[in-house]
């Protein structure tokens, strides 16, 4: 390719974003400044829609209701477990990916384009670095796709705006504030804060909370800081220690404290049962990432309940010394993967789990003066999933016809991906996918096999309706059942919806119940009530004559 400044880093046709580069200085440090601190609001909780109690240097996430997502188990997708895998920083795809024997590409990145000797391939188009080897059983055994070129219109180059427009599957001009799982879940779910599940709908490991989960009512998932703090909860039931404080007023307080949160936590229980109930059966790799990998894998096997998991390898912002980090990192996803699947197949859980990829952005698709890349544009999604087949889904980018910055031209919507997942996966209906996208987007063919969202029946909790006490004249008696144990609330309302008596309001294990309700021992006048039962995060209701 003639005509190319390799020498500066930069192509004679490409302008310079301001503060892609780390060449640029004040203007980059100032594009890190601001990731920073959002990193560090949300690190500190400051940023989360629930709260934060502070013990010492650790931070106990007690953030605020969230339902369950039972919709699951309404169908023959009830299984089903997605996990999602945040490569953090804006991976390059051009060099996870590689176009085989593509002169442009070479041309582009004489020092750290990835050469025919170091990639395995995927095709006789495509290829992978070597460092990802393990991933080929699972693309030979048709359990690995690819999605090329994914991206969204009028791409953002700030690390926390688009890590924003990923998680909420906003337009790159909008501002909104929950993302796309939560706002599916809060469609959903009603009644979590009155009578919350015993198993959380979805769980993440790492520092920083995720938008992907929030809704307006608050953070659907629970958040743990990192394997160290998930150890402590699934051994002990607890996210503190009590045994080494002493009976000094300052370890008094301190045991207090720290006795008022691990009461607070909820889900302790639950999680302790799941991982105790399961073993690791794989080697992972000895990095932070397949730690938590291992976690979630043991969760699943333990038959946790949690459908949704989010995980983050970070480190993948290479402006500089790209042949030194990134493949690192490729090496460390791709074994960590490769492990999970094993660890899940040696139980017979890896069918019903599938793991998707995403990065707030890709890179740009010209290497720089400092042996790296900056920030770009679209970037592939890696799906996983025993049976899902394998293959290449969209256009790979176009490296000669491209962007005024120099980009490739993204070719799929990352929210027709979340179409398809949402769809075709976890068995949403199609309106609900839409509310929760805010858009009509569709789900990608080929992706994986569509599936039919059926409606609900067969609810984990039934309310079974109201008859006359046989045995006591003017006593109604009110029938449920229960498949899962967790709070649960009864109440009488005015037909207009005003709550006007609570009749039950406690924890309920599995199984059928008749409450017999005696209107005179709640002053209930002859006449036109409602009954509703909360559970799990769902509302039930009926019309009753008194």
């Amino acid at each position: 390719m003639s005509g190319n400044d390799h020498t500066s880093g930069m192509h004679p046709k490409v302008k310079r974003r301001l503060g892609a580069s780390i060449e640029e200085g004040k203007a980059h440090q100032l594009a890190h400044r601001n990731f920073g601190r959002r990193d560090f609001l949300r690190l500190t909780g400051l940023a989360a829609l629930g709260s934060s109690l502070m013990l010492g240097s650790t931070s106990l996430r007690a953030f605020a209701p969230n339902p369950l997502l039972q919709y699951l188990n309404l169908s023959d997708c009830g299984d089903r477990v997605l996990v999602l895998i945040r490569l953090k920083g804006g991976n390059d795809g051009l060099n996870t990916v590689i176009l085989r024997g593509n002169d442009e590409y070479y041309n582009i990145r004489p020092t750290i384009a990835v050469q025919e000797s170091g990639l395995w391939a995927l095709s006789d188009q495509y290829g992978m670095p070597n460092e990802m080897s393990a991933l080929q059983p699972l693309w030979e055994s048709g359990s690995m796709k690819v999605i090329h070129n994914v991206g969204y219109p009028d791409a953002n180059y700030s690390h926390f705006r688009s890590s924003d427009i990923w998680a909420s599957a906003s337009d790159s001009e909008e501002i909104v504030n929950t993302g796309w799982i939560g706002r599916w879940l809060e469609n959903d779910y009603q009644a979590f804060a009155s009578a919350p599940p015993v198993v959380p709908p979805a769980l993440q490991i790492g520092v920083e909370t995720n938008m992907i989960f929030r809704a307006l009512s608050g953070n659907m998932a629970l958040s743990i800081s990192n394997p160290q703090e998930f150890y402590q909860i699934a051994l002990s039931g607890q996210l503190y220690n009590l045994n080494n404080l002493g009976s000094a007023p300052p370890d008094r307080e301190l045991a207090f404290v720290r006795t008022v949160a691990n009461s607070a936590f909820r889900y302790s229980e639950s999680i302790r049962d799941a991982y105790n109930n399961s073993i690791t059966q794989a080697s992972y790799s000895n990095s932070n990432f397949g730690e938590e990998l291992a976690i979630v894998a043991r969760l699943i096997k333990g038959n946790l309940g949690s459908k949704v998991y989010l995980v983050t390898i970070d480190g993948f912002d290479t402006h500089a010394n790209q042949l030194t980090n990134h493949p690192v990192l490729l090496q460390r996803v791709a074994d960590s993967v490769a492990a999970f699947y094993q660890d899940l197949a040696a139980s017979g859980h890896s069918q019903n789990v599938l793991a998707m990829t995403f990065s707030e952005f890709g890179r740009t698709i010209y290497e720089n003066a400092s042996v790296g890349t900056d920030h770009g544009t679209s970037s592939p999604m890696l799906v996983f999933g025993e049976g899902i087949g394998n293959g290449f889904i969209g256009q790979e980018p176009d490296l000669v016809n491209t962007d005024n910055y120099g980009d490739p031209i993204y070719t799929t919507d990352f929210r027709d991906a979340y179409a398809t997942v949402l769809e075709n996966w976890l068995c949403v209906h199609p309106d609900v996918v839409n509310s929760a996208l805010g858009n009509d987007f569709s789900p990608l063919g080929g992706l994986l096999p569509p599936s039919s969202p059926p409606a609900p029946l067969n609810d984990p909790i039934a309310l079974l309706g109201h008859n006359p006490d046989p045995e006591e004249p003017g006593v109604i008696q009110i029938k449920y059942s229960l498949q899962k144990r967790g709070p649960l609330r009864l109440s009488i309302l005015l037909p207009n919806g005003s709550a006007l008596r609570t009749l039950v309001d406690t924890f309920h294990e599995r199984g059928s119940y008749i409450y017999r309700l005696r209107p005179q021992d709640f002053y209930l006048a002859p006449g036109q009530y409602v009954y509703r039962l909360e559970n799990g995060g769902r509302i039930y209701q009926r019309e009753i004559s008194l």
